[in-house]
């Protein structure tokens, strides 16, 4: 393997746990901003009232961006072991 290879299959490997992270992550944080504004317009101080909706909020997006996730592990996956002879020579 050449240090080139080495580098592209890292980059790769981010690049798809990003993109499997992106919709969780940034449901959580338009989940907190909305939950922070509501708390900053209330004046309500209670640092565990965002822990609901933040989960239901991340829930609902796993499931809506379920099938997507797994397809784009999966077609990594079969790319990591398709390419499995080319990284043994």
């Amino acid at each position: 393997m050449t240090p080139e290879s080495v580098m592209t299959l890292g980059r790769e490997a981010m690049q798809v746990t990003l993109m499997i992270a992106a919709p969780m992550l940034l449901t959580s944080l338009v989940v907190g901003l909305c939950v922070s504004i509501f708390q900053a317009a209330t004046q309500i101080n209670e640092a565990t009232l965002s822990f609901i909706p933040k989960l239901l909020g991340v829930f609902t997006a796993l499931i809506i961006s379920g099938p997507w996730v797994l397809s784009v592990i999966v077609d990594y996956m079969h790319k990591m072991f398709a390419g499995i002879p080319a990284m043994v020579q």
